[in-house]
């Protein structure tokens, strides 16, 4: 069963408890699964971070606690592979959740390998590819992924 908490409603997208859980969820080691707060924890003093619990980790993820110090996020952002802006900037955030959104698609065996094999396609193969997509999609009760320019 997922770990939910009020930090993963929409309303709460923004807070830094949703931008940890974000990472969590979407930033794995090569197994797959999450990493667990005892492993971010002893990885940040690994690296000669700041002390950091897996208590206090989970305590932000849940937003029990939500001033860290600024050694505190900058040692996580590190960790996840992200700026420290991530943490501050809503506009960077987002960014970076759309770089995080196509690095995790890519990481799917299935997607990359469609993704090689459309490479040197014509504009007009990949634009006829990309329409079926999205009637599959569709037909799967998927949601829409264009880009509304």
């Amino acid at each position: 069963m997922p770990d939910t908490s009020p930090a993963d409603s929409p309303d709460a997208r923004r807070t830094l408890a949703a931008k940890l859980n974000h990472l969590f969820h979407t930033v794995h080691p090569r197994d797959g699964g999450e990493y667990s707060f005892e492993e971010v924890a002893e990885a940040l003093r690994a690296a000669g971070g700041p002390t950091i619990s897996a208590t206090y980790i989970w305590q932000l993820r849940k937003g029990i606690r939500d001033n860290p110090t600024k050694r505190h996020l900058e040692a996580l952002a590190g960790f996840f592979g992200v700026p420290p802006a991530y943490f501050f900037d809503d506009t960077a955030a987002e960014r970076i959740d759309a770089e995080l959104a196509l690095l995790t698609a890519i990481r799917d065996t299935h997607v990359r390998q469609l993704a090689l094999r459309a490479a040197g396609l014509s504009p007009r193969s990949l634009n006829a590819i990309t329409e079926m997509i999205e009637r599959v999609r569709e037909l799967e009760g998927l949601p829409d992924t264009t880009e509304k320019p």
